[in-house]
């Protein structure tokens, strides 16, 4: 299984106070999908840019399409600017395979926000939880930055590496301004309400 299936299927099991929004699930599933392109070597960060390496087949249908997906071009690529495009709806699309992929079994539409989430069995899900469990910093790191649990140790995270830091912290900043961005949508919307009942 891959980061971004693991991180899906921990959020999936998150119990309902702790719901994740889509849009910073998304946001962190991008950085999942950058983390193990690093790992195999699908590509090297120069900085905070992304700087493809060659283009990574994977069992996975998503993170093939996430190596074809990167800037080729120069100048390449930043981080920050990859979870933003790359993270557009990519909660729905894992959310989407995964329910294709257990086709044969029961179909329970998976939810976030509404309700509680319903996770479909997957032979990935024990890996996943196992893998949850052990605190395995990036997955463990990831989920922090959506409030599944609270941040790994500074060193272990360190010790990761600095591109795998780069990109963490990107999830981290990513999801600080998504949540900034609903609340001054929030401020404004509830201005232009008022603005309507005034006398």
């Amino acid at each position: 299984m891959t980061t971004p299936r693991d991180l899906l299927f921990v959020a999936m099991d998150a119990p309902s106070h702790q719901q994740v929004g889509q849009g910073d699930l998304s946001l962190a599933l991008a950085g999942a999908e950058l983390l193990d392109l690093l790992e195999t070597g699908g590509l090297t960060l120069d900085g905070d840019r992304i700087v493809p390496g060659a283009p990574q087949t994977a069992d996975d249908r998503l993170l093939t399409e996430a190596s074809a997906a990167l800037n080729r071009g120069e100048p390449h690529e930043t981080v920050p600017d990859w979870l933003w495009r790359r993270g557009q709806g990519l909660a729905t699309a894992y959310l989407d395979a995964v329910e294709e992929e257990n086709s044969g079994s029961p179909r329970r539409r998976i939810s976030l926000l509404v309700g509680r989430a319903d996770p479909l069995d997957s032979p990935g899900r024990k890996a996943a939880d196992e893998r949850w469990a052990s605190g395995e910093v990036r997955l463990a790191a990831l989920g922090a930055a959506v409030g599944l649990r609270d941040a790994p140790d500074a060193e272990a995270v360190e010790a990761t590496g600095d591109a795998v830091v780069t990109v963490l912290a990107a999830v981290d900043e990513a999801v600080v301004e998504l949540e900034a961005v609903r609340q001054r949508r929030s401020i404004e919307d509830a201005a232009f309400d008022n603005v309507w009942r005034a006398p």
